[in-house]
C-alpha cells in the first residue's frame, strides 16, 4: 500500500478510536487522529528507501539500518519450518502486532513521564511523517489548526495536550496496526500475526483470498480505496457529519428546522 494511503487510513482510524479513548474535544480528537496518520507510515521504516527511513536525514538512517539487522536476526531464530528463505528485513518485525504494541506502550510511559511537551514531540513527529507523505500542504494546516487551539482553548491548551499523554500509546499502536492491516490486503501480505505458528510458519504471511487482494499503486488503490478513505477523512472530523446533516435538514425541510429552535 502506498504511503499516502497508509497515512490516510491511519487518520480515519484515529478519528474513529478517539471517542473510544475519551479524546472528547476536536482538538485532542485532531492531534490523536494525527499521531495516528503518522505513524501509521512508520512500520516502512525497516525499508533503506522509505519516507520515514529518509524523514531525518541520518537519524531515522541508523534507525531503519539498526531495524532491519534486529529483524534479520529475530527471522533467522524464530522462522518456521516452512518460511521462505529471506533476508528477514523488510515487512517482518515491524509489520507485527508485537511491535505495534511495544512501540504504543513505550509511547504511553514516555508521554505520561514527559508531560505535554513529550506529548507535543509526538504529535509534531506523527504529523512530519503525514506530511511526507500526503504532501507539503499538510504543515500550513496544522499550523492554522494549531493557532486555532491556542487560541480558542486559551490557558487551557496545554491542560488538553496533556491530557492524551497516555492515549497516544494508543495512538501509536493502532497506526503501527492500520499499516499491517493495509499490507495485508495487498499481493505480498503481511505478517502481523508473528509468532503464531500458522502451517508451519512463524512468519505467515495474512492476507484475503486472491480475488480480493489488489497490487499496491495500481487501480483498486487509486481509483477506489483512496478515494473512500479521502471522504471518510473528512466526515469523520468531529462536527462535520453533524454540520452537513444540519444544512442537508435546512434545505430540503426548513419548516423541521424551524420547529426545533
Amino acid at each position: 500500500m502506498m504511503g499516502r494511503t497508509h497515512a490516510l487510513t491511519g487518520w480515519c482510524a484515529g478519528l474513529a478510536l478517539a471517542p473510544v479513548v475519551d479524546a472528547g474535544t476536536v482538538h485532542q480528537a485532531v492531534a490523536f487522529a494525527a499521531t495516528t496518520a503518522g505513524f501509521a507510515l512508520l512500520p516502512d521504516l525497516d525499508h533503506p528507501g522509505a519516507r520515514a527511513s529518509k524523514l531525518l536525514g541520518p537519524i531515522t538512517g541508523a534507525l531503519s539500518w539498526l531495524l532491519r539487522r534486529t529483524s534479520a536476526g529475530l527471522y533467522k531464530v524464530t522462522k518456521g519450518p516452512k518460511d521462505e528463505r529471506r533476508t528477514g528485513t523488510h515487512r517482518h518485525l515491524s509489520h507485527t502486532v508485537l511491535f505495534a504494541a511495544a512501540l504504543g506502550l513505550l509511547t504511553a510511559w514516555g508521554t505520561e513521564a514527559g508531560g505535554p511537551w513529550a506529548v507535543a514531540g509526538v504529535v509534531v513527529f506523527g504529523l512530519l511523517l503525514a506530511e511526507d507523505a500526503l504532501g507539503d500542504w499538510v504543515l500550513p494546516v496544522a499550523g492554522v489548526a494549531i493557532v486555532w487551539w491556542v487560541l480558542s482553548a486559551g490557558p487551557a491548551a496545554f491542560a488538553e495536550l496533556d491530557q492524551i499523554a497516555g492515549w497516544l500509546g494508543i495512538a501509536v499502536a493502532a497506526g503501527c496496526f492500520t499499516h499491517c492491516l493495509g499490507d495485508s490486503l495487498t499481493e505480498s501480505g503481511c505478517p502481523f500475526l508473528f509468532p503464531l505458528l500458522i502451517k508451519g510458519e512463524t512468519w505467515y504471511e495474512i492476507r484475503p483470498p486472491r480475488k480480493l487482494r489488489f497490487r499496491t499503486g495500481k487501480n483498486v488503490e487509486n481509483r477506489l480505496i483512496f478515494p473512500v478513505f479521502l471522504v471518510l477523512a473528512v466526515l469523520l472530523v468531529p462536527g462535520v457529519w453533524e454540520f452537513l446533516a444540519y444544512n442537508f435538514t435546512r434545505l430540503t425541510n426548513p419548516a423541521e428546522v424551524q420547529a426545533g429552535t
